[in-house]
């Protein structure tokens, strides 16, 4: 039988239980007043529909996460989170609106939404005493707008990856990524994500790089690699973890996505670091961590427009 045959993934009933099995562990908690008191059951009325004993306010298991407001059937945003959670290098949003046979506009937004639940938001710093990050940048696609300069009274674009491309920076702990988009990387911005990101006393591993040459001294340790010279392994020290990740980020961003605005490349980052962190697990336990990240953090269609 198919996973998606699950009765969570076809009838709303059961995916309304499946949901609030995974956002209500202890039970049913208003989301008007706090209340745990066991509320009224009005499902009768409308599936899943509570009314909270307290403030008498109805809920769902919906309010207040980014399913809210959504006239998608629930047991199709549980069949897109999952084939988004499974899908090692995502699934573009024109095959979710085949799949679940819905309009394209809808499938790009709830694949919007289901990116903000697998945001995990300020996190502390990693590394630390005897522990090694690994630190990357990369380039792709084309900006937009590039920057360009005037010579001659004629402007022309500036040369140069940095200029013209895309910039991406990761950092790797332990088999955990985190990864940020930026305007450019320079020193300067490399600099402050490293130090907001990393503990001083971590052992820091890069390539050859003359961004990392002074913040590399602000660390522990600093030991590089040269690629120019075609060395990628020495005694322990690479940035094979970063590379790693980058191949698999620029795999689906061309193969599968394709088309991606700048403004919104943080988000499509942070769907690729949810599935590199949460690799190890299976896709059932990964499709229920992406569901508990779902709370607080409503998407309205406007703050995403497709323009």
């Amino acid at each position: 039988m198919s996973l998606l045959n699950k009765r969570h993934f076809t009838s709303e009933k059961y995916a309304f239980k499946y949901l609030e099995s995974i956002i209500w562990p202890e039970g049913p908690v208003c989301p008007k007043c706090g209340s745990c008191t066991k509320p009224y059951d009005l499902g009768k009325t409308r599936v899943g529909l509570k009314k909270c004993r307290d403030c008498k306010k109805q809920f769902t298991v919906k309010v207040g996460t980014v399913f809210e407001s959504s006239h998608i059937p629930l047991h199709k945003w549980m069949q897109a989170v999952y084939l988004i959670c499974s899908s090692k290098k995502g699934i573009s949003a024109h095959q979710l609106h085949r799949t679940l046979e819905i309009t394209y506009k809808t499938a790009w937004f709830m694949c919007h939404r289901i990116r903000v639940a697998m945001e995990e938001g300020t996190l502390p710093p990693i590394g630390g005493e005897g522990q090694i990050v690994q630190a990357d940048e990369t380039y792709f696609g084309k900006k937009a707008n590039p920057p360009t300069v005037k010579t001659s009274g004629q402007p022309f674009i500036k040369s140069g990856k940095a200029a013209a491309k895309l910039a991406v920076i990761t950092l790797v702990s332990g088999g955990k990524s985190r990864t940020f988009h930026v305007d450019r990387a320079d020193a300067a911005i490399v600099r402050q994500i490293l130090k907001d990101n990393v503990k001083p006393e971590t052992e820091l591993h890069t390539d050859e790089s003359r961004l990392y040459t002074k913040v590399g001294k602000e660390f522990a340790k600093h030991e590089t690699v040269k690629h120019t010279a075609g060395e990628y392994y020495r005694d322990g020290v690479h940035t094979n973890k970063c590379e790693n990740y980058f191949s698999i980020f620029k795999r689906g961003m061309r193969g599968v996505y394709q088309h991606c605005s700048e403004k919104h490349l943080q988000r499509y980052l942070s769907e690729f670091d949810f599935r590199y962190n949460n690799r190890e697990s299976d896709d059932a336990l990964r499709t229920e961590k992406a569901l508990a990240g779902i709370v607080g953090k409503r998407i309205m269609y406007r703050d995403s427009s497709m323009v």
